[in-house]
């Protein structure tokens, strides 16, 4: 008899699945090729032994992927904000925080970022100067120190993320894990009981994996999807429009520029050019627009 459940965990075709009657199962897919992610709303039919089989997976609201153009990974579904997690020290990629927003924006998902270790305030200026111009482009910044103010994260940022399905997001060291810990007090006991699941080691499954926030396992109470630590986020499958519209900066220039085609990299009479020189648009953001766009184009034209 077939049961309707979430996926919260994927290790190549085995997926874990909790399913509406609290039952863990782990579901393989009868084909050789899954098109399911963490976050999906699946039916499945249990075989016994805590197994089962993936039968289908239901409309998603959204999906968020990344790709270097040649594979497409996909992340997490059903998404309803992302969390990006920066730190004081070790200095974070601005790149790859502008990658991920515009990954956000591509699925219509609000983003918001925090900046963690405020403690060590000898590099907060420095950290708070680059998060200015995101800040003002109307990107929620939450200042955190999770080593020495655990008690400000439950009570300040956790609010944010009640009721919804966060992705969150961060490169190794700026300390994503310690704060999933805060948010879900036995992230350690579920990842252990995923590892098992799947008889993985608990360090050497590198897919998303979704916590719920409530202890009652009420989904209606927000969950957390953990993603692994990653250097790169590839946006080559976004289209040359998507990422345009993705820049909220460009938004008010598009549709001004003299040639309707207009990639906004060289043409004659480019508003959005034009609004780089005058300084509406600061130079490094301009540069990663321009890079992802030839990116888009680069795999189109393949």
């Amino acid at each position: 008899m077939s049961q309707r459940g979430r996926i919260v965990a994927a290790h190549g075709r085995h997926y874990v699945v909790i399913t509406e009657a609290r039952e863990r199962l782990v579901c393989f897919t009868r084909g050789k090729k899954s098109e399911a992610a963490c976050g999906d709303l699946v039916e499945v039919d249990a075989t016994g032994s805590g197994q089962g089989i993936l039968l289908s997976i239901e409309k998603r609201r959204n999906l968020l992927s990344r790709s270097n153009g040649f594979r497409t990974k996909l992340l997490a579904a059903n998404l309803d904000q992302i969390a990006i997690v920066v730190a004081t020290s070790p200095p974070f990629s601005e790149e790859l925080l502008g990658r991920t927003l515009l990954a956000a924006a591509s699925i219509e998902v609000p983003a918001r970022i925090l900046l963690n270790k405020m403690d060590l305030v000898e590099k907060v200026e420095a950290a708070r100067e680059t998060l200015r111009l995101y800040a003002a482009l109307g990107y929620p910044v939450d200042e955190i120190s999770i080593k020495t103010n655990a008690d400000d994260v439950s009570s300040r940022v956790a609010p944010n993320f009640e009721r919804l399905t966060t992705l969150l997001v961060g490169q190794s060291g700026m300390g994503k894990s310690s704060l999933l810990n805060i948010l879900v007090p036995d992230a350690h006991a579920a990842t252990r009981e995923i590892s098992e699941a799947l008889q993985t080691g608990k360090h050497t499954t590198t897919d998303a994996r979704l916590y719920l926030l409530s202890t009652t396992g009420d989904v209606t109470q927000g969950a957390l999807i953990d993603t692994p630590g990653f250097q790169e986020f590839g946006l080559a499958h976004l289209t040359p429009g998507t990422v345009e519209r993705g820049f909220p900066e460009l938004r008010s220039f598009l549709g001004q520029c003299r040639f309707v085609n207009c990639a906004h990299l060289h043409e004659p009479g480019c508003a959005v050019l034009a609004a780089r020189d005058r300084g509406d648009i600061t130079p490094r953001r301009y540069d990663l627009f321009a890079k992802l766009t030839r990116e888009s184009s680069t795999f189109r034209d393949r």
